[in-house]
């Protein structure tokens, strides 16, 4: 199972925001950004969806579009700088509008893990088995006002990474689970050439597969986009494109929230045992994520702007060793220049030392941190997008994501005719990086309305 256990940490590195870390987020798949008009933008579509991709986007988007339509996009090589060639991803989309009544549509989801090799833990070849994950979702939006709308999304999705348990873990591995997603779509917001959108996506319970106690909760996102229409006239149009991403679950490591030098050692209801996950005022103080009614608000707070001492080294205490710049060169050196006092000094003293034994410092304040580092975790979405008349259109965009030292320069184009559009969209890159030179492929088909072109 090897090669499943590197798929699925190639996710959590190219999908995932570095707030996360390994085993805190579930169903990741989902963020993977679908529809190759999207890919030519840097992944800015909240503010601007017009097709049957705003399933997927914004579902408020699906209120202002009449007639039907089938989308389909495909990724023949998904991750292409690891040459895994059986490993691709698909979606189909659909919409209709019911006069009075509003906007039915939806979508489907295919990512393909490829075949797998099953081992025993002697490493003895036992066969292999497909690995792959699926979401099925149905979308409704209705006009609030002429410029207004709103949408719902309800989906379910599976998990389908093996048939069979490793090891001496019990049951399957697989999970099926369902979430919401909301959207808001407000045209001519503020100005009549200025459009605003917003959604909060996958909404619901945790994610787990073999142990319920470990489960991981949803990679719940909140977006805001914008599109100003720099140029609106009839035969030249260009839009300047916006959308700044938070994934709204509050996760915290290891930390000292009250102060004692220790994490936990208490069970949930403040008795002391010597190894419980809580303090003496029943703060949870072991690694974990808040729930999502929590994690909405929680998720915009640093740590340590909360008070708590984080457990880098995860020892079960704070800190310990002073350090002592010999050499005057400003560098922690770890063989020399630290020195122990956890023994002989207590902890609320200010002798007492910040760092671990690795040179990292764990005691700290607010003060360490400040909301500069908030927005360090915003992904932010950047895209040109200019059509001639209504049936060519160039694109480029940009994916920037600081604390994941993710640059992705994007670029694409779509043709639109008679009820038929077409778009290709790029990934460019550093070198080795998994998205470099990702491809997407998107078909748009107004269904009985020939004559309509999509409006853009």
């Amino acid at each position: 199972m090897k090669r499943l256990a590197i798929c699925s940490g190639l996710l959590l590195i190219t999908l995932v925001n570095p707030v996360f870390s390994v085993g805190e987020a579930g169903a990741i798949f989902l963020l993977i950004a679908p529809g190759a008009r999207a890919g030519g933008l840097g992944e800015a579509q909240v503010a601007v969806t017009n097709d049957a991709y705003a399933s997927y986007w914004n579902p408020a988007g699906l209120g202002f579009l009449k007639g039907q339509e089938l989308s389909l996009m495909y990724v023949p090589e998904w991750l292409p700088g690891f040459n895994l060639d059986d490993m691709y991803y698909s979606f189909a989309a659909y919409r209709k509008h019911y006069p009075y009544l509003g906007t039915i549509g939806g979508h489907i989801i295919f990512l393909s893990l490829g075949e797998q090799t099953r081992t025993d833990e002697s490493a003895n070849y036992l066969g292999t088995f497909s690995s792959y994950m699926a979401a099925f979702t149905i979308s409704y939006s209705a006009l609030l006002s002429d410029n207004r709308s709103f949408g719902l999304n309800a989906k379910v999705f599976h998990q389908q990474l093996t048939d069979l348990g490793a090891g001496a873990e019990k049951g399957k591995g697989y999970s099926t689970d369902f979430g919401f997603d909301i959207g808001y779509m407000h045209k001519e917001f503020l100005s009549q050439r200025l459009d605003l959108g917003l959604t909060i996506t996958n909404i619901g319970p945790k994610v787990s597969f073999i142990d319920p106690a470990q489960a991981d909760p949803q990679p719940t996102n909140f977006t805001l986009g914008f599109n100003y229409r720099l140029i609106d006239e009839q035969f030249n149009k260009l839009n300047v494109i916006y959308d700044v991403d938070k994934l709204l679950v509050g996760s915290y490591a290891d930390m000292d929230w009250d102060g004692d030098g220790y994490i936990g050692r208490y069970d949930e209801n403040g008795s002391y045992n010597g190894s419980g996950d809580y303090n003496s005022g029943g703060q949870q103080e072991t690694a974990h994520t808040d729930p999502i009614y929590l994690g909405i608000f929680t998720s915009w707070v640093d740590d340590w702007l909360l008070g708590g001492d984080r457990d880098i080294d995860n020892n079960g205490y704070i800190g310990g060793w002073n350090w002592i710049d010999g050499n005057q060169d400003g560098a922690i050196d770890i063989t020399s220049e630290l020195d122990s006092t956890s023994s002989s000094i207590g902890f609320s003293s200010p002798e007492y030392g910040i760092y671990n034994k690795d040179g990292e410092k764990e005691k700290g304040t607010g003060d360490d941190r400040s909301i500069k580092d908030e927005f360090k975790k915003l992904i932010h979405h950047f895209g040109l997008e200019y059509w001639y008349s209504k049936y060519f259109a160039l694109r480029a965009g940009y994916y920037y994501d600081q604390e994941g030292k993710i640059n992705n320069p994007t670029f694409g184009v779509g043709l639109r005719f008679a009820g038929y559009g077409f778009d290709f969209g790029f990934t460019s890159g550093e070198p080795g990086h998994p998205l470099t030179n990702t491809m997407r492929f998107s078909l748009n088909m107004e269904i009985n309305s020939p004559k309509q072109v999509i409006q853009q």
